[in-house]
């Protein structure tokens, strides 16, 4: 529009001088030369401020489309680092606790993308908002740019306003309330180890989640997590359910400033791991959730617990936890004594060669634990800038007592005799990375597990020679994928894991020597490859296909191949 006038003005001038020139020109030839060359002049400066303004004009219209271009590429692509504002950290778990749940104006999302180099984090800055952001945006976040003090009459603060986003899909009509949702239906065939290696088909409704969010003020917020596993549990002998409804999350976090947020008592993921963290469907493309995920950490591994977080300096965060800690008890509650010990007769292993750390959650209901013995981890993870699309944590777990009250060995004879105790550490390490301006990613993680006296384990001692466990457990993997941009913007990402896990080491002690075990039975001696494809219509939705091949040393060998597929959401 500016550049239409200014051509018209300038046509209009033009036309004037040829007019004025054409009515005198026999009585103003010294005047028309002076009033020529001031016309030629201003002409000559408003062809340039036109074409100057032309320029402008074309760079805004390329920048417009460059912006629009890459928020509907964000709105498609979970992996790429675009910055996000105004949504809610669901629960505080699955934010990797770079910034950890119901963190204030973090801006980011999981991987660095094409394009992304620094623009990422710069972007962050840019957009940054006082109200917590995603699950998803808040994986590989950095800081709240604008760290404020908690006053003690902000604790009496009202609700914020309705318009204050925190997590969900949709406003709350309770101001301050948000409720988002996760879940994934999984369907195939499975070999089944217990029918020799017979394949079996079956549907698993394997989780819905409901992720009630509540911000009291500007400072505190509730996060809780309530899930229907497996499709639910029922009493009656027609209703075909087999699962259980549980309350993985709830605890309210007090932030003080950037490198301080207390997080209250209450129920919370244990901060090591990941995937016990982040592990929503939409963030890890098998079916099933990576194998580490399934022993040696037990995910999702929750406990009754406190802590704090915050940041150390831009791209390095920490967490520090204290919790109730794991036992190595695997059995039900009806041999929980009402004294507080385990009842006499035998009972399941919480840790064990075949299961390794699966069952050793300490319960949070109905003060059923059986040990007063407290736990504590502390995880760093990092974000480095100068290496853009990285990003990583490492944490460590220690429990200096997994025995619980009463753990007793079983003898051949049927004797029962009180096991002493023993120390657990954890150690767990992961990678992320997504190579810049490509779709090439790339994962690795490595666990270990070590036991101070594994002659005091349960399994070591229950006259079951095939659960048996050693000094140590330990595991790693390696991932690689590649994301492809499909005509109708679909991310479609093929993947391959390399799995080796072995949670039957060496050093073997306990009652089940004397009953000739002199060496390990290789049940937990497995090597996984995982091989597929996930596909996202949009970051909030993905369909999975992939097949496993499952490898261990035991003698019937595991029988346990799978080919499944499934569908994950998150919002």
């Amino acid at each position: 529009m500016i550049v239409s006038s200014l051509l018209a003005a300038a046509s209009t001038l033009a036309l004037g001088a040829v007019a004025a020139r054409a009515a005198d020109d026999s009585h103003a030839r010294p005047a028309e030369g002076a009033a020529v060359k001031a016309l030629m002049a201003k002409l000559d400066a408003m062809e340039q401020r036109i074409n100057t303004l032309q320029v402008e004009l074309k760079d805004a219209k390329a920048k417009k489309t460059s912006v629009g271009q890459s928020a509907s590429l964000a709105s498609r692509r979970p992996s790429d680092s675009v910055a996000l504002s105004g949504a809610k950290d669901t629960h505080g778990k699955a934010w990797d606790m770079a910034q950890p749940a119901s963190k204030p104006g973090v801006t980011a999302v999981p991987f660095a993308g094409p394009k992304d180099g620094k623009t990422g984090s710069a972007s962050a800055e840019e957009t940054a908002s006082p109200s917590p952001v995603s699950r998803m945006a808040a994986a590989f976040a950095d800081s709240d740019p604008k760290p404020k003090f908690l006053p003690a009459s902000d604790l009496k603060a009202p609700p914020p306003t309705p318009g204050r986003d925190l997590f969900g899909a949709a406003p709350s009509p309770v101001p301050g309330m948000r409720i988002g949702m996760y879940g994934e239906i999984k369907l195939g065939s499975m070999q089944n180890p217990a029918a020799n290696g017979q394949w079996q088909n079956g549907f698993d409704m394997a989780r819905l989640v409901l992720l009630p969010t509540y911000q009291v003020n500007d400072y505190i917020t509730f996060n809780a997590e309530l899930e229907w596993e497996h499709g639910g549990t029922a009493f009656d002998n027609d209703d075909k359910l087999h699962g259980a409804i549980e309350v993985e999350q709830a605890f309210f976090d007090i932030k003080f400033n950037d490198h301080f947020t207390l997080r209250s008592p209450g129920i919370d993921l244990i901060p090591i791991s990941f995937i016990n963290l982040y592990h929503e469907p939409t963030l890890f493309y098998s079916v099933r959730r990576p194998e580490l995920a399934n022993g040696l950490i037990p995910t999702t591994w929750y406990a009754p617990s406190a802590g704090f977080y915050g940041k150390i300096v831009d791209g390095l965060n920490y967490q520090f936890q204290v919790s109730q800690s794991a036992e190595d008890f695997g059995d039900d509650f009806a041999h929980r004594g009402d004294n507080g010990h385990i009842v006499s007769g035998g009972y399941e292993a919480g840790i064990s060669g075949s299961e390794a750390l699966a069952l050793s959650k300490a319960p949070i209901g109905d003060y059923r634990q059986l040990s007063n013995q407290l736990a504590y981890t502390f995880r760093l993870s990092y974000a480095p800038s100068f290496l853009p699309g990285f990003a990583g944590s490492s944490a460590i777990y220690y429990s200096p007592n997994v025995t619980p009250r009463g753990a007793y060995a079983t003898e051949a004879d049927g004797t029962e005799t009180l096991l002493g105790k023993n120390a657990m550490t954890i150690f767990n390490t992961e990678a992320r990375y997504r190579v810049p301006n490509t779709g090439l990613e790339f994962r690795g993680e490595y666990a270990y597990v070590h036991f101070s006296n594994p002659e005091n384990l349960r399994a070591n001692n229950d006259l079951d020679d095939t659960n048996n466990v050693g000094k140590t457990m330990w595991g790693y993997s390696g991932e690689i994928a590649y994301h492809f941009r499909a005509p109708n913007d679909y991310d479609i990402v093929p993947f391959y894991r390399y799995t080796r896990q072995n949670f039957q080491t060496s050093g073997m002690l306990g009652a089940d020597l004397r009953n000739g075990l002199n060496n390990v039975t290789g049940s937990g001696d497995m090597t996984f490859h995982d091989v597929g494809v996930a596909i996202f219509p949009n970051p909030s939705l993905v369909y999975k296909l992939n097949y496993t091949k499952v490898i261990d040393h035991s003698a019937a060998g595991a029988m346990s191949d799978r080919v499944l597929a499934g569908v994950g959401w998150l919002w």
